[in-house]
C-alpha cells in the first residue's frame, strides 16, 4: 500500500481506538489476551481497508470488523474469559454512599457474562446503533436482534435485581 493509505489507516485507528479497546475489554479479561485480540483486530482492519466502500460510517465498519474478528477468534481459540459466579461477585458499592456509576459498572459486569453474540448485540446497543444496524453488522435479521434484545434485557434485569439489590 502507498503511504497515503498507511497514513489514513493510522489516523482512523488513532481516532477509533476507543471502539477497538472497548470491544476487547468486554471479551477478554487477561491483559495478554486483550493485547492479542487488539492486534488481531488491527491486522484484520488493515487487510480489510480496501473493502470499505463508504456505505456506512467508518466507526460502523470498524465495529463490524472488530466484532467479527473477536467472535471468530473466540470460536477458533475455544477460549472464553473466565466467568465469575454471580453469587461470588461483590458489587463495587456495598455502603450507603450509592453512586449511579456503580450501576453502570455492575451492568457491564453482567453483560460480560453473556455469550459472545449477545455481548456484541449489547455493545452495539449501548453505542446507539439501531436493531437494523446491529443486524447488518452481525449478519442476523432485525427480527432476530429484536427478539434477542428483549430476552437479553429480561435476563440482565433479573440478574441485576437478584444479585445487586441484595447489597443495597
Amino acid at each position: 500500500m502507498d503511504s497515503t493509505n498507511k497514513t489514513y489507516f493510522v489516523q482512523i485507528i488513532q481516532e477509533h481506538q476507543g471502539i477497538i479497546n472497548s470491544i476487547c475489554r468486554i471479551y477478554y479479561i487477561d491483559n495478554e489476551d486483550l493485547k492479542d485480540a487488539r492486534q488481531d483486530i488491527i491486522l484484520q482492519l488493515w487487510k480489510s481497508l480496501s473493502t470499505f466502500r463508504n456505505d456506512s460510517k467508518i466507526s460502523t465498519w470498524i465495529y463490524k470488523v472488530a466484532l467479527n474478528t473477536i467472535l471468530t477468534k473466540a470460536k477458533k481459540d475455544h477460549k472464553h474469559p473466565p466467568r465469575e459466579s454471580l453469587s461470588e461477585y461483590q458489587p463495587i458499592s456495598t455502603d450507603s454512599h450509592y453512586n449511579a456509576n456503580d450501576d453502570i459498572q455492575q451492568l457491564l459486569f453482567l453483560v460480560n457474562q453473556l455469550e459472545a453474540t449477545d455481548k456484541a448485540i449489547m455493545i452495539l446497543h449501548f453505542e446507539g446503533y439501531s436493531n437494523k444496524e446491529i443486524a447488518e453488522t452481525l449478519k442476523l435479521t432485525a427480527t432476530n436482534i429484536s427478539t434477542r434484545m428483549s430476552r437479553i434485557k429480561i435476563k440482565l434485569k433479573e440478574a441485576f435485581n437478584t444479585v445487586f439489590n441484595e447489597f443495597r
